[in-house]
């Protein structure tokens, strides 16, 4: 009797032990929100903050919409006076580290919208990470500036 305890225990520890050694990182996406724009604009800028909740580095390899045909991450960067964008390949984030996506910083790229997007309206967008399993998705709502800026402060109180 002691020795089918002393084993099952010492199964139950090898399997603690081996969840324990997976690490992971866990994307989570907050106060995501696209700025509103004409009916026939090509392109949209989506705005975030981007959070690894997990207890391993992560990284964002691409970023997909049925709302859009293309979907890029992008930085602002001033050169010699100049606004210009940059893509941004592969975005890690470390273990409790935060990105944040917002205008005239790092955002993403929105092209091609598929349908109109009025306030008010939402795209899902789906985050693939660098395991090639892993997504997050997150609904970015369709909101001007001013409202996008009030709903964050609300939140942060």
């Amino acid at each position: 009797m002691k020795r089918v305890r002393f084993r099952w225990a010492a199964c139950a520890v090898l399997a603690l032990g081996s969840v324990a050694a997976q690490a992971a990182g866990r994307l989570v996406v907050d106060g995501a929100w696209i700025r509103t724009a004409p009916p026939t604009a090509a392109m949209r800028a989506g705005y975030a903050t981007l959070r690894n909740a997990g207890d391993a580095p992560i990284e964002i390899r691409r970023i997909r919409s049925d709302a859009f045909g293309d979907v890029g991450l992008h930085a602002t960067v001033i050169e010699n006076g100049v606004a210009r964008m940059r893509e941004i390949e592969n975005l890690r984030i470390a273990p409790g580290e935060q990105v944040v996506l917002e205008p005239g910083g790092r955002h993403l790229m929105l092209m091609q919208p598929q349908r109109e997007l009025a306030a008010g309206a939402s795209a899902t967008l789906i985050f693939d990470l660098d395991d090639g399993a892993t997504t997050a998705t997150a609904e970015f709502v369709v909101r001007d500036a001013e409202a996008a800026k009030a709903a964050d402060e609300h939140a942060h109180h």
